[in-house]
């Protein structure tokens, strides 16, 4: 969640828009936005994330992540390999 405020924010700014101003367009209050934004919220709807985001022309993506780390001998014979 972090990097998607920041995300977030970033967008705003580079369409030159105040919380206030993005909040007023998703029906959402300015500290419902400080908050996605900061990270400090402790639960924001997906679906607000998702609109916001889809606004600045973008779209939320699920991305599967490792389930165990590599080992240092797999890398190894990994790079060897490669």
């Amino acid at each position: 969640m972090k990097t998607l405020g920041e995300v977030i924010r970033r967008l705003r700014k580079e369409h030159n828009l105040s919380q206030e101003a993005l909040a007023a367009q998703y029906g959402m209050s300015r500290a419902t936005i400080s908050g996605i934004e900061n990270n400090t919220i402790p639960e924001v709807g997906i679906r607000k994330v998702e609109a916001i985001l889809n606004g600045f022309g973008y779209e939320l993506t699920a991305v599967a992540r490792p389930t165990k780390r590599p080992t240092l001998d797999l890398l190894k014979k990994d790079s060897f390999h490669g």
